[in-house]
């Protein structure tokens, strides 16, 4: 695929060292304003809990502060994270989502819980938290939202008839293979699972039925990108994330550092390692570095849409980022116009 694919954002609303919560969401707001502005396609935000450094822990909530603060942008979960809830909450959620922001709504749906055991339990309070119940509860919400056509029997739900855009998300083959079967598009968290991309991507078109969403496979693949100037000052503002990512796994999780103090810290040959492992498959550089990186992701996968997901300390160069992608990557793109709608056919 050689042709201009759509850019979306993912967004994490990102808690900096020495800032709050509201202010990494009011970030998130300002990069939804600026996305829409560049002509990115989808602004998505996550679902994470017990993460100091991640203020995106109600994604239905967030959805609804950034559909307001713009007017064309596609807005969405990247996603919603299942296991944690009770299908028919989400389905009534972002059914009045979609009802109050008609055709700009998604909903991506993970099977992963975001977070530890402990506040796994918390958020659903019971034992049946497995993700082995993923597929189930996929059929039992999409019957929710379409109770004249539903896989399970549904319930009345305020919103219903109301149907956001469904994705599948996910970091192996099992998403792939679910999405594929319902005939849903699917975004792989390339960011997350590098080394299980080409599988993941084979199983989807592998397993692909067509359905009333979608006659033929749709994916998109999301990716860790910093752009700036030059090659030396992303890998300079790229240091933030490499330091978060290495006290995560460290189990010392923390706000994102600046630059400046990730850059003063000392690391071990093994720490070292680690960081650069960590990194090897981010998109960071100029413009021209990032751009020519991710067409070739598009090629190897043959992408329908690419989704960026920045975590740099500051907004300013956050919004860089995004500007310099888009006006490499699409220097004449349109703005995406809104459409009033109540299918859910991929755009």
């Amino acid at each position: 695929m050689t042709g201009v694919v759509p850019l979306s954002v993912l967004d994490l609303a990102t808690v900096v060292s020495g800032g709050t919560p509201a202010q990494a969401l009011s970030a998130t707001t300002e990069m939804a304003v600026a996305a829409e502005e560049l002509g990115y396609q989808r602004f998505w935000v996550a679902e994470h809990h017990a993460m100091p450094a991640v203020a995106s822990s109600a994604p239905a909530v967030l959805i609804a502060h950034v559909a307001n603060a713009t007017s064309r942008l596609r807005v969405g979960a990247g996603g919603v994270m299942l296991p944690n809830h009770a299908p028919l909450v989400v389905a009534e959620q972002f059914a009045t989502l979609e009802a109050l922001h008609p055709g700009r709504i998604d909903l991506g749906l993970g099977r992963a819980p975001g977070t530890d055991h402990v506040t796994a339990r918390a958020l659903r309070r019971h034992g049946d938290l497995h993700a082995t119940s993923f597929p189930r509860d996929v059929l039992e919400l999409i019957g929710y939202l379409e109770p004249d056509d539903a896989p399970v029997h549904s319930a009345p739900t305020p919103g219903a008839g109301y149907l956001p855009q469904v994705w599948l998300l996910g970091s192996s083959t099992f998403s792939a293979h679910l999405a594929g079967q319902l005939g849903l598009p699917f975004s792989f968290a390339y960011h997350f699972a590098p080394d299980l991309l080409d599988e993941a991507v084979a199983t989807y078109h592998r397993e692909f039925r067509s359905s009333r969403y979608l006659a033929t496979p749709h994916l998109m693949v999301a990716a860790s990108v910093i752009c700036a100037d030059d090659d030396e000052r992303a890998r300079w503002l790229s240091g933030s994330s490499a330091l978060n990512l290495l006290q995560r796994a460290k189990g010392r999780p923390g706000p994102l550092p600046s630059p400046e103090d990730a850059h003063d810290v000392a690391l071990s040959d093994e720490e070292a390692a680690f960081v650069a492992a960590s990194l090897a498959t981010h998109f960071i550089g100029s413009a021209d570095t990032v751009v020519r990186g991710l067409r070739q992701l598009v090629e190897r996968t043959g992408a329908d849409e690419i989704m960026v997901s920045t975590r740099v300390f500051d907004v300013g160069a956050r919004r860089e980022s995004l500007e310099l992608l888009a006006r490499h990557w699409m220097p004449d793109a349109a703005r995406p116009a809104t459409r009033e709608r109540k299918d859910q056919r991929v755009s």
